[in-house]
């Protein structure tokens, strides 16, 4: 815990500005840009990673970060179960969006890589909104410099394919196989939760069980339930460094139409939050919320869902 609050990480609160006023931070916490003086005290950041440049289907992702933003402003101090309030507990603050170069992918992965190096650094934990799920690759090659993280992945897709058209490009298809073949994740404390969906193959299968990495089908967790696949994935992480990464179609379409690859089938909103509540005592080195593509999302529910869940993965971080 932080020795002294410091009111300037408070949030504004919808008591003292209505929630519809004022500029949009996520969680209406303070913005602090790269370079305020402010930086080096940010505990846990939250960053936008505002590209969808390794979408393979439907797009739009890259307006994620500003769609989670405006939905945050109605996230209040405490947590209704746990009784966290993450505000006062970490220091928080909306570190911005890193600019991507929209046509470049080599530049914009680069960018986010160095961002991200910068937070390990200065011992800032990241919390990032994608973005498609590509956007995870470069933050976990900033931050696991000193050794691979354990990875806890909610998803509808495993995401481990190879290359797509028999080529060697990077996609939001194949962001963990690429960290596990660059060593930035330890494949025997990796677990994937929820896969479903058709196939084109089971390639994906076969690269997960040559590297030992866990796979739980989205029948296995409902046949087991969540609390006990969530204690399997507390075992599994281990108490080593874990990286999280929630990808939004992870949650049944029902919940959350607004994404770019949706697969029927998943949990309702309330297990969506409860998955993320069986993380309590991971060693969370940072976290993800990707693939919300507010196009598709014309009401804003999926937007809502998504903060939501951010609100439960900064307070198991904090």
């Amino acid at each position: 815990m932080s020795p002294l609050h410091d009111p300037f990480f408070t949030p504004v609160s919808g008591m003292e500005l209505p929630r519809f006023a004022g500029v949009p931070t996520f969680m209406r916490l303070p913005h602090v840009p790269d370079g305020d003086p402010r930086e080096a005290e940010v505990e846990i950041g939250l960053v936008g990673l505002p590209w969808d440049g390794g979408t393979s289907n439907r797009p739009g992702a890259r307006h994620g970060p500003r769609a989670l933003r405006d939905a945050s402003t109605m996230i209040r101090a405490e947590h209704p179960v746990s009784g966290m309030r993450p505000f006062e507990a970490r220091r928080c603050a909306d570190l911005g969006d890193v600019g991507p170069n929209p046509v470049d992918m080599a530049d914009t992965l680069a960018r986010f890589e160095g961002c991200f190096k910068r937070l390990k650094a200065r011992g800032t934990r990241p919390l990032m909104a994608g973005g498609d799920h590509l956007c995870t690759l470069p933050v976990l090659r900033g931050l696991a410099q000193e050794a691979p993280l354990g990875l806890i992945h909610f998803d509808s897709h495993t995401d481990l394919f190879p290359a797509y058209f028999g080529g060697t490009a990077l996609t939001h298809g194949n962001p963990f196989r690429a960290a596990v073949e660059e060593g930035l994740l330890d494949p025997k404390r990796m677990i994937q939760i929820g896969i479903r969906g058709t196939l084109y193959d089971r390639a994906d299968r076969e690269f997960a069980a040559a590297h030992g990495i866990r796979v739980i089908p989205i029948e296995e967790l409902f046949a087991r339930g969540i609390a006990d696949v969530m204690a399997e994935a507390r075992e599994v992480a281990g108490d080593g460094d874990t990286y999280v990464s929630y990808d939004i179609d992870f949650v049944d379409p029902a919940f959350a139409p607004g994404t770019g690859t949706p697969e029927v089938g998943g949990p309702n909103a309330f297990q969506a939050l409860e998955v993320v509540r069986g993380l309590q005592g991971v060693k969370i080195a940072g976290a993800d919320l990707v693939e919300v593509s507010p196009p598709f999302d014309p009401q804003g529910n999926t937007a809502w869902l998504a903060v939501s869940i951010m609100f439960e993965l900064l307070c198991v971080m904090a």
